[in-house]
């Protein structure tokens, strides 16, 4: 029979998968009380943060599994729930400050949650398909060098909850107007004033080249390139997939193109622009994945072919883990957001009153971060489900809204410039639908969530995620746009 004292001893393993001390719970002098609730005040504060790294870390190995082989992905993705999958493409996380041992730590995790990406959902997916996916990942191609001695391992600087949530914010802004920027500049380089390849009476909508983009290096930076640049800062990641290129492309706009042709009864074109632009851009984030894993592949080659001469690649140097490097990039960040967003507002105010060129695009640019940040902040719907019964939790909740809702908007912007139809108004509005309504819609996540779906084998998901979004934008731009063009005689 096993002693008693033997039993106090044995590790206990909790509901996160840590193991403790079973002393805490048994009698013994108040010394040895005292000393077990220290300890497990210790091991509730490493919990919290513990768990906040382990589903952080489960995101990445399932996109790692993808990463290393696109082919032997699919038999591992096949039993991962969707909505753990949807909460892949941007997720980022803000810590949760430690909490006493007396405070459940799943509840604590909810509670001070200030980060739209609900990545502890990825805490409640099954354990066999964290272990396997976990397995997957080749040690050796993991570009951080990690010590051999974990226990050397010096704890990273980790920002106040209010200065993570504001870095994050900070950072969506920048790239949020250098993806109007470049979205911009692609609707003018192969518009009809230049190349001539896209216009508004075509199926090829002005949008299609920065949708065709944007869904392409989501591709390498959202599956196959994300964990490695989370190693360098979180913040980071965060800015370049949902700051840059869901600001990079825009399902509104691609919605009210094709509302407009069938207004003018070009209903095979509006058709034809919806499924030809559907498969463009599942194409190209296939093609960004598969290009990447094998551009990856090559970087890799390239350390370890360094390394193996003697010139060892560190790194390390370049990871934003400590106080100083996280206040100079926040900084610099914040100085930058605050340039672009000045003269933004200047420019903006300027052309508008002179009617001159570039008007709608700084006019754009001026409100382009909010439209960031709301589709930011509704991400956290992804993967809660409908309802209190949290039915159809596959379903990305978020995404769905953001762009039912700018399209939406936009079909309203659309009929109204066409109601008040002068100059300066029609600019105000373009530029609205340019940069807050094109921000908070997004195609590249849209086509990263369907992508993931097919490729875990949920083909019907997917069909049914595509058909919503479309049908309930289309129907309501027809609502909103269409009928009072119909009824008005809108030209």
């Amino acid at each position: 029979m096993e002693s008693s004292s033997a039993r106090s001893n044995a590790p206990v393993e909790n509901h996160l998968g840590y193991t403790r001390s079973a002393s805490m719970d048994s009698a013994g002098p108040p010394l040895a009380a005292r000393s077990s609730s220290m300890l497990s005040r210790r091991s509730s504060r490493q919990g919290s943060r513990g768990s906040i790294s382990l589903s952080r870390e489960m995101g990445d190995s399932i996109l790692n599994s993808m990463r290393h082989s696109l082919q032997s992905a699919d038999q591992l993705l096949g039993d991962v729930d969707s909505s753990v999958l949807a909460q892949l493409i941007e997720s980022g996380r803000v810590l949760a400050p430690e909490v006493d041992a007396d405070e459940d730590v799943a509840n604590t995790l909810a509670h001070h949650k200030v980060g739209p990406f609900p990545d502890d959902a990825l805490m409640r997916s099954n354990s066999k398909i964290a272990a396997a996916a976990a397995s997957s990942v080749e040690t050796k191609d993991t570009i951080s060098n990690v010590p051999a001695d974990s226990s050397t391992k010096v704890e990273p600087y980790k920002l106040s909850p209010r200065l993570d949530y504001a870095s994050y914010m900070i950072h969506l802004a920048v790239f949020g107007f250098f993806g109007v920027f470049t979205r911009y500049g692609l609707q003018k380089l192969f518009g009809p004033d230049c190349l001539a390849l896209t216009s508004d009476q075509s199926p090829l909508y002005p949008d299609l080249p920065s949708n065709m983009l944007g869904s392409f290096l989501m591709g390498w930076f959202g599956i196959i390139f994300k964990a490695d640049i989370r190693q360098i800062s979180d913040h980071l990641i965060v800015g370049i997939t949902t700051g840059y290129m869901g600001s990079l492309t825009t399902f509104s706009g691609w919605n009210q193109k094709m509302v407009a042709l069938s207004s003018k009864g070009h209903w095979v074109y509006a058709i034809a622009g919806i499924v030809l632009g559907m498969f463009i851009v599942n194409e190209s984030i296939t093609v960004g994945a598969e290009t990447g894993e094998r551009l990856r592949s090559l970087i890799m080659k390239y350390i370890r072919e360094r390394s193996s001469i003697g010139h060892k690649y560190k790194w390390e140097r370049w990871r934003v883990d400590t106080r100083t490097k996280q206040s100079v990039l926040m900084s610099a960040a914040m100085m930058l957001m605050s340039l672009l967003w000045v003269l933004s507002i200047v420019l903006a105010i300027v052309k508008v009153r002179n009617h001159a060129d570039g008007a709608v695009l700084w006019m754009g640019c001026s409100v382009a971060p909010p439209g960031v940040w709301l589709r930011w902040y509704l991400a956290r719907l992804n993967g809660q489900g409908i309802g209190k019964q949290q039915s159809f939790k596959w379903l990305p909740i978020g995404t769905l809204a953001a762009n039912v809702l700018a399209a939406g908007i936009m079909a309203a912007l659309a009929v109204t410039s066409k109601a008040v139809h002068t100059k300066r108004s029609t600019t105000i509005l373009s530029g609205i639908q340019l940069g807050f309504l094109g921000c908070l819609s997004t195609v590249s996540t849209f086509a990263a969530e369907v992508y993931t779906m097919r490729r875990s084998g949920q083909i019907a998901r997917a069909f049914v995620y595509v058909a919503s979004t479309f049908f309930l934008s289309f129907v309501l731009g027809t609502l909103v746009y269409s009928v009072p063009v119909w009824k008005k005689h809108y030209a």
